[in-house]
């Protein structure tokens, strides 16, 4: 349930509500092959499901217009023996000091930040190196998502 909500919420905080709708979109995220961050590929694999059928809402005349404001990812990043890793495997997962996911729209805005320091307590500034990283993988993400809504990937 936990992780059912968080997709939810981080695929909510790029719809406009209002263009979309008294409509229910019901998105079933299922990993096939995974080995740690499945609700970080849930999300970012469920904006381009998301997008996808809004876009052919739109295109059957279902929809006025697009009802995104935006892109949404997620990645998962963490402390594995004092270094900075990201998209954790399971073995570094279950291995990590401190492990977190992070959700960021499109515009670099931050939509979740799940962090928790499994062994020590977690500086701000360890914090804010993980969100960089987790920054520059998201733009990645992003570039692999537009690939995959534009036919190219």
């Amino acid at each position: 349930t936990e992780i059912q909500r968080l997709i939810g919420r981080s695929l909510r905080a790029v719809v406009d509500f209002e263009a979309l709708g008294e409509r229910a979109v019901y998105v079933d995220c299922d990993v096939l092959q995974a080995d740690g961050g499945t609700r970080c590929a849930s999300i970012t694999g469920g904006f381009v499901a998301l997008s996808q059928a809004l876009s052919r809402a739109v295109e059957d005349g279902v929809l006025e217009r697009l009802p995104l404001t935006g892109s949404v990812a997620a990645i998962s990043v963490g402390l594995v023996g004092g270094e900075a890793l990201c998209d954790l495997d399971y073995s570094e997962d279950s291995n990590a000091e401190v492990d977190a996911n992070i959700v960021v729209t499109g515009d670099g805005e931050l939509v979740e930040v799940q962090a928790t320091a499994e062994r020590t307590p977690l500086s701000r500034s360890s914090l804010d190196g993980l969100i960089e990283l987790a920054e520059a993988a998201i733009a990645e993400l992003r570039d692999a998502q537009q690939a995959a809504l534009s036919g190219s990937g």
